[in-house]
């Protein structure tokens, strides 16, 4: 039976407005704030009303900060970490989850306890590596025979060094493995009798049915993606590969020069569409890839 409680629903409707309101709050200031002129957005207190310079803000944001190249590089990245983050997470899942071995739980938890490493702890030794590639070879030739090999290669300034590193999620790795977990072992052994193999099992049956949990990992490592500022500032060197994180430093104000800081919005507003774009087409299969147990 359902009891009506209009003092719990009153505290409750108060709370989601609430976090609406902190969540909708620095948005609504950075629209408005891109609408304004260099004298309205300096004026103390906020005012929480739209003028008529958005595009005009908008085309010196684009032009000043190169927007045009930086998104289409921020965009090929997060396309690349997301499809392998997407598909290495999905492959190592389905091992760990359909194949037999002693050694499953023990596969599962080292990668699951990586995620008390992120990038930011790892950015060092992941840098080094990335930065010569034959350099672990090297060492590990000269400790054995004494000779030491000048062979050297890097990923500076390549979509390579900006994706590779970051593909390895154990995020994905857990939500695959959990919904893996619940398909009946009878899927499996249908698909044995009828001759597939584990490759067919795979692309034909498992991929399928995890097509929701695939679109919500997708939307949440293409954000993951884009918002990437700290490993781009270490891998990128040529402004050909600036990203857009990267590209919103040159919109700040200079310290003695003009508090623009309506372009500085303007230029936020534009590098925070794709991924809200993506969110908002993905939203539904976002919430049941993640809450629902449908098969």
């Amino acid at each position: 039976m359902i009891q009506r409680t209009p003092v719990s629903n009153a505290v409750t409707y108060l709370i989601m407005i609430l976090g609406f309101v902190l969540l909708i709050g620095p948005l609504l200031v950075v629209l408005l704030g891109a609408t304004q002129n260099v004298q309205q957005i300096n004026m103390i207190p906020f005012r929480f009303v739209p003028q008529d310079q958005l595009f005009h803000n908008l085309q010196a944001a684009w032009r000043r900060a190169n927007l045009g190249s930086a998104m289409l590089n921020s965009f090929i990245m997060a396309s690349l970490v997301t499809v392998g983050k997407v598909a290495l997470s999905a492959l190592t899942a389905y091992a760990i989850v359909f194949f037999r071995t002693p050694l499953k739980h023990f596969l599962f938890w080292s990668v699951f306890i990586t995620l008390m490493l992120p990038l930011e702890v790892r950015v060092v030794p992941t840098y080094a590596v990335a930065a010569d590639l034959f350099s672990p070879i090297n060492t590990l030739i000269e400790l054995v025979t004494g000779t030491r090999l000048s062979i050297e290669w890097n990923l500076l300034n390549s979509f390579a060094g900006l994706t590779l590193p970051l593909i390895a999620t154990a995020t994905g790795t857990f939500l695959y493995r959990q919904f893996f977990l619940t398909l009946p072992e009878e899927l499996a052994e249908a698909a044995r009798i009828d001759g597939a193999g584990p490759i067919r099992f795979f692309f034909d049956m498992v991929l399928p049915l995890s097509r929701t949990n695939m679109l919500a990992l997708t939307t949440i490592m293409f954000v993951y993606g884009w918002n990437q500022y700290l490993w781009p500032l270490l891998m990128v060197t040529d402004a050909s590969y600036k990203t857009t994180m990267m590209s919103l430093i040159s919109l700040l104000p200079a310290d003695n020069g003009t508090p623009d800081w309506n372009v500085t919005l303007a230029g936020s507003l534009i590098i925070v569409l794709p991924p809200l774009l993506v969110v908002g087409t993905l939203q539904r299969w976002f919430v049941r890839g993640l809450v629902s147990h449908d098969k």
